[in-house]
């Protein structure tokens, strides 16, 4: 493991999905995940989330529709929150998920609209 990597990508982890949500997952780490989560720290938020070449705003806004059309409400949920946090409006979310429902289908769109109304509602309620 490169721990300048995994630190950065910690880093970043936890500027895009909150401090409170990494360390919740962080806390379940044991014998069998820790080398998951170090991946996740290493490549994902390191390595690839680490590079200039793409603005966060950007990677934001192409996780969510992978996310989206992959189906993965849980991650979809985190990474509205990020994305919001990276500067993506509420607005570019709701095109996001217009072009998730031509794209990857309207049973995908149906819930990731569905998923991000909700989000917006914890968030508005403060």
């Amino acid at each position: 493991m490169d721990k300048k990597t995994h630190d950065k990508g910690l880093e970043i982890r936890k500027a895009v999905l909150g401090e409170a949500y990494v360390n919740n997952a962080l806390k379940s780490v044991d014998s069998f995940n820790q080398p998951f989560q170090e991946l996740l720290n290493e490549y994902c938020w390191g390595t690839v989330w680490g590079r200039e070449e793409l603005p966060r705003k950007t990677r934001s806004m192409l996780n969510i529709a992978m996310i989206s059309i992959l189906n993965r409400p849980h991650e979809l949920r985190a990474h509205l929150k990020g994305a919001l946090t990276n500067g993506v409006t509420r607005e570019e979310i709701r095109e996001i998920l217009m072009q998730v429902a031509i794209y990857g289908g309207m049973p995908a769109a149906v819930d990731s609209f569905r998923i991000a109304r909700e989000v917006f509602a914890e968030l508005d309620k403060g």
